[in-house]
């Protein structure tokens, strides 16, 4: 005879010999019975066994219980999630009329008996339950996990570098596995970028990572594609998802096509656990995944990389500024969080015919071309400042180069010549934050400079003048070190203006108090420079 081997079956019957008979014909086909005599036990026997997680798999109910009905028992399971998909069969020694059959179903029962009945047609329906229940629940699982499958895969597109993306990843493998997950990124530079689930415990030991990933690239040589396998505890370094643990590691690699990047997915195993092929199938779906949003990533991380060395080789280094007599000049250069492309920011300190000729500026656009046209602006400015120290004069000739050679670029910049002997100041201002001038005593404002964008071919207004005393000090930033999505442009120059009056004096002191409050993972580049006269 046929049966499930293991099934357990809940028994709710009030009259004993009936219980014991019902029991009786299950335990010969091989179930476990689980009795209880009325509805108020059998409820508190669910609970006791859903927070053990040994719920039954099928629940036959005699529908004249004394302290409720069976239907009445029946609504309330089926009320309660966890327990929502448990078979009930109702059962009855009385006479049934169709309407009370009609009632069980209504109530959620799965079939309706009349007692006594042959032993074989109580096995049958118990059988019957316990596969509809599971074909049910099974394909309900299959469908959950699908729907994780694919919130993941979306996280993981909507990473913004690989070391977020193989956070992403390690969360959707938690949840597809209910398991701790480490999951490693590693690119054509051998880099491995870790990620572990959040919530979930992980291990801390950064030399079994390191050697993990080292195993990992091993395991990708010479291989494409995808490919799952169990690696053994002696081999697998120890305290990989628990400190100081050696456990055996699914691993799940993926690939690409041309060899040079490489995507893991590893969780614990137990030895006896047996591998199902259907969720070795969802985790190489996310591990191609991971590799297919991988390789865009790690390209622009080379193109990032190659942006920043552009940008730090043209930009004077703070300890290696010129000395410019009759000025003080402190310059600082933040580069963009790893999430946010390259930008274009950069400041220059010249000495000119005239005095000392500062500038600010930032090309419009984050790429390795916005970096690439930010070095051409300011070699073209120290080429100009050879013979012309105008600010607007130099503003007209930058605006006059972006149109020849940069059509589709735009740019702004504000340039201030500060005379360190009378303290005078002429500032040209091209679609930039205007200079911040910090007068002793607290007080602080911007300078009323305004002017077009670099680009557009607009004429430009006469340069804007003021003084400074020794006492003074002019701030000159890019928008990266204030901008806030959400937040309105002159909303957020109040709250540097604000924050700079009342930094404690000092150059050096000023621009790391503004960092402090504005520059932490900018969304863009910062580009800052402080002066005051000698």
């Amino acid at each position: 005879m046929q049966h499930s081997p293991g099934t357990t079956v809940l028994v709710v019957d009030d009259v004993a010999a009936s219980r014991y008979a019902m029991g009786a014909v299950l335990q010969r086909a091989g179930h476990r019975v689980v009795p209880v005599a009325s509805g108020g036990e059998a409820l508190v026997e669910l609970d006791v066994r859903l927070r053990d997680g040994t719920l039954p798999d099928v629940a036959l109910v005699d529908v004249g219980l004394p302290d409720m009905s069976g239907f009445e028992l029946c609504r309330r399971v089926r009320a309660q999630p966890p327990m929502a998909a448990l078979p009930v069969v109702h059962f009855s020694a009385a006479a049934t009329a169709p309407g009370d059959r009609c009632r069980g179903l209504d109530a959620g029962g799965d079939a309706y008996l009349t007692v006594p009945a042959e032993p074989r047609e109580i096995q049958a329906v118990v059988r019957a339950a316990v596969r509809g229940a599971r074909r049910t629940t099974g394909a309900e699982t299959a469908v959950h996990r699908l729907t994780l499958l694919a919130e993941a895969v979306i996280t993981v597109q909507a990473a913004r570098c690989p070391r977020e993306l193989a956070t992403a990843a390690a969360e959707g493998t938690a949840r597809l596995t209910a398991s701790p997950a480490v999951v490693f990124v590693i690119g054509p530079d051998g880099e491995p970028y870790r990620g572990t689930a959040r919530g979930r415990p992980a291990g801390a030991d950064g030399d079994a990572h390191q050697a993990a990933a080292r195993l990992v690239t091993r395991l990708a040589e010479g291989r494409t594609g995808v490919h799952t396998t169990v690696v053994p505890a002696p081999l697998w370094p120890a305290g990989v998802f628990r400190p100081g643990v050696e456990e055996d590691a699914r691993v799940t690699v993926a690939t690409a096509q041309d060899g040079r990047t490489t995507v893991c997915l590893a969780t614990p195993v137990r030895r006896t656990e047996v591998s199902d092929p259907a969720d070795d199938g969802l985790r190489a779906r996310l591990a191609q995944a991971t590799a297919l949003a991988a390789e865009p990533l790690l390209m622009y991380q080379v193109e990032r990389h190659v942006a920043l060395t552009l940008q730090r080789s043209f930009l004077p280094r703070p300890h290696k500024l010129p000395h410019l007599p009759g000025v003080d000049i402190v310059v600082r250069y933040v580069p963009a969080s790893e999430q946010t492309e390259i930008g274009g920011d950069f400041y220059a300190a010249l000495r000119t015919r005239d005095g000392i000729l500062t500038a600010v500026g930032d090309v419009v656009g984050h790429s390795l071309d916005a970096a690439t046209v930010m070095v051409e602006i300011r070699h073209a400015l120290r080429a100009y400042c050879v013979d012309e120290s105008d600010p607007v004069v130099l503003a007209t000739r930058l605006d006059r180069m972006l149109q020849e050679y940069h059509p589709d670029v735009t740019a702004t910049v504000c340039l201030a010549l500060v005379d360190p002997g009378s303290g005078r100041v002429r500032i040209a201002n091209a679609g930039h934050i205007p200079p911040l001038i910090l007068r002793a005593g607290g007080d602080a404002g911007y300078a009323d400079a305004c002017g077009p964008l670099l680009g557009l071919g607009l004429e430009r207004p006469p340069a804007t003048e003021c003084r400074l005393h020794r006492t003074d000090r002019l701030l000159m930033v890019t928008d990266g070190l204030i901008e806030t999505r959400g937040i309105p442009i002159t909303t957020s120059m109040d709250q540097l203006r604000t924050a700079a009056a009342d930094a404690p004096p000092g150059l050096d002191t000023l621009c790391d108090v503004l960092l402090g409050c504005f520059g932490r993972d900018p969304e863009d580049d910062i580009a800052m420079l402080a002066l005051r006269l000698g």
